[in-house]
């Protein structure tokens, strides 16, 4: 590189630049003076598309809009290759992020979309991995059946199966008495909000890790369903010895019928990704595995407020309610709308028809 030169002016002392760095500079603004107009107008578009919306926006902008987005994207990897000014790069950055979020972003905001996908998206999204629904549902008969027939056997199985916190009373040898004292209601509702946050934590964990496991192609899930339900057969098994298998099913019914459904969503989620990826067809497996994983997502992300309802449901009114024929009409009342909401409920496509 060329030293700096010192020169005199009328006796004031002048650095000049080395020739290397005054050339650059020239670059740099010959470069930003033949596309600044671009720029200009493409940010002066996006100011009003960020203020209101594409209702402040011209026919010719708008369609100007994808041609300027590119040029701006063009002028940003040609400055990066040839190390321009920092601040022309940083502003390139800025308007070249904005304008792809205002061409390729949502077009919807939250409430767009909750709208959309309470209205329609979910049960469709449901409704679309139907055969795997059946597969779970079969699945986590089959792993009630084994629950109850493994603890007929060998008593020992219930300890095995049953997680602590269920096991205070509720227990192989129990009396009539105790058991059904399990299934009472709570004089108060002190507390109980803890307790649901703890029972969402805890049901909704096992949904997404019963989704989650999909993707090693489905088997884990059904493992999941597999003992889960064992859970639930070893129980039965303890109430129906005592002659509660009623009572039992009452008390269960009343959050059962939404986390059960969920859990069952969850684990059909799960297989529906691994059977994508087990059996693709004509798409890759990574295709196979994105478009299966949206639509599971979109199951999953209703699956969490089922775990939310169900957790309010196994707080407070099991809890309060004590009536058989009470639970019984909660718990059936909730089966009945999930059944109308996912099989039932169909409205037109929205994106279709447009």
């Amino acid at each position: 590189m060329k030293a700096p030169v010192i020169s005199s002016w009328f006796g004031k002392t002048q650095i000049e630049a080395p020739a290397d760095i005054e050339s650059a500079a020239l670059r740099s603004d010959r470069f930003r003076l033949e596309r600044e107009g671009d720029w200009r107008r493409l940010e002066e578009i996006l100011k009003r598309m960020e203020r209101g919306g594409l209702r402040r926006v011209s026919d010719e902008d708008l369609l100007a809009l994808p041609t300027l987005y590119r040029t701006a994207a063009s002028s940003l990897s040609v400055a990066r290759e040839t190390s321009l000014d920092a601040s022309t790069l940083r502003y390139l950055e800025s308007l070249v992020q904005r304008a792809w979020f205002q061409v390729y972003g949502p077009r919807q905001g939250f409430g767009g979309w909750l709208r959309s996908f309470l209205f329609g998206g979910w049960s469709r999204a449901v409704r679309e991995i139907s055969l795997e629904i059946c597969i779970a549902l079969a699945v986590m008969v089959a792993g009630t059946v084994v629950g109850w027939l493994l603890v007929v056997q060998d008593r020992e199985w219930y300890f095995r199966l049953v997680p602590t916190q269920f096991l205070d009373t509720r227990v192989p040898g129990a009396s009539r008495e105790v058991l059904q004292e399990s299934l009472a209601v709570e004089q108060d509702a002190s507390g109980l909000s803890v307790f649901a946050a703890s029972l969402f934590s805890n049901n909704a964990g096992v949904a997404i890790l019963a989704f989650a496991l999909g993707f090693a192609f489905g088997i884990p899930s059904l493992m999941l369903l597999v003992h889960n339900m064992a859970v639930l057969g070893a129980m039965m098994w303890l109430f129906a010895g005592q002659g509660l298998m009623v009572e039992f099913a009452a008390w269960l019914s009343v959050h059962g019928t939404t986390e059960l459904f969920a859990i069952l969503l969850s684990g059909a989620a799960g297989l529906h990704i691994g059977r994508s990826m087990a059996f693709p067809g004509q798409r890759s497996v990574l295709t196979a595995a994105a478009e299966s994983g949206r639509r599971g997502a979109a199951v999953m992300a209703g699956v969490v407020l089922m775990m939310v309802v169900a957790a309010i449901l196994e707080a407070f009114p099991r809890q309060l309610v004590g009536g058989m024929e009470d639970r019984f009409l909660i718990g059936g009342t909730m089966l009945a709308l999930w059944l109308a909401y996912f099989f039932a409920y169909r409205p037109k496509n929205i994106e279709d028809t447009a």
